[in-house]
């Protein structure tokens, strides 16, 4: 009897256990735990990083020898010798940098007076005195450049680049003479320059090393071989010798100069990346 009554509480305790958990199954179970979402970010599309800026230019060119065609003069006749001198020149521009290691800009140049010289002859059919011309006048020439530059790496500041430059030249003869000094009948002849100005197709290489002083303002050493063209010019005499038309062909130099470039207009900076946060699931 014992026994049967120690039975039936436990019978019913469990019941109650089975029915708890039975209705405990009737809600609902909360969802698995899932680690919160990752940001990702959306890089903006790249821009140009390019810079507007200004330059200045001043240097030394050594001119190279070139080639004079005169007319009126004898088959038996040439030239003993011909020379120019050296010239300085100064000039300015504006450029824009592309990129890190791309550039272009475009150049007015002048450049000095630099003396041209030289002393003509002929032997006349009839064998006599050898009469001579001898030749004197100032070469002087714009420049008008437009150029490409390749910026090959940068250590400790420096930064060597090589460019191409393209345009045109007006070169002009002024102060010229020709002073025959034994001309037929034993006396002297006098001719003066018009002072002709001509238009010619320009090229230039350019070597050369930048400093970078800070990051706005930047120091240029350089050299250009830059080919001019030709000049002429056209002789009136007051003597024995008549209108004479000279070309000086081939005219080049070779030039070394100090540049100063000064990036005045940076453009504004990208705007900032955006960032794509994705919506939180619901928790039901």
């Amino acid at each position: 009897m014992f026994r049967a009554r120690l039975t039936v509480p436990a019978l019913a305790t469990m019941l109650m256990l089975l029915g708890a958990s039975a209705q405990a199954a009737d809600y609902p179970q909360p969802p698995p735990y899932m680690p919160p979402p990752q940001q990702v970010v959306i890089q903006p599309a790249p821009e140009f990083a390019g810079k507007w800026y200004l330059r200045g230019q001043i240097g030394v060119g050594m001119m190279g020898a070139y080639s004079l065609d005169v007319t009126n003069v004898p088959a038996t006749g040439g030239f003993a010798s011909d020379s120019v001198s050296d010239s300085y020149f100064i000039g300015f521009g504006a450029g824009y940098e592309w990129n890190n290691w791309l550039r272009f800009d475009g150049t007015i140049e002048y450049r000095a007076k630099a003396q041209i010289s030289a002393l003509g002859y002929y032997q006349p059919a009839v064998p006599g005195p050898v009469y001579v011309d001898n030749y004197q006048g100032n070469l002087k020439s714009w420049v008008f450049l437009a150029n490409a530059y390749a910026d090959l790496g940068t250590w400790d500041c420096f930064t060597p680049f090589v460019g191409v430059g393209i345009g045109a030249a007006v070169n002009s003869i002024a102060d010229f003479n020709d002073v025959s000094p034994s001309v037929a009948g034993g006396g002297s002849s006098f001719g003066v320059g018009r002072g002709t100005s001509t238009w010619n197709f320009a090229w230039a290489l350019y070597a050369g090393v930048t400093y970078n002083v800070t990051n706005a303002f930047k120091v240029d050493l350089t050299y250009r071989y830059l080919s001019l063209g030709k000049a002429k010019e056209t002789v009136d005499c007051n003597g024995g010798c008549g209108g004479t038309d000279l070309t000086f062909k081939d005219l080049y130099s070779n030039d070394f100069m100090l540049g100063l470039r000064w990036e005045c207009c940076e453009l504004p900076p990208p705007p900032p990346p955006v960032i794509y946060q994705p919506p939180l699931q619901s928790r039901g």
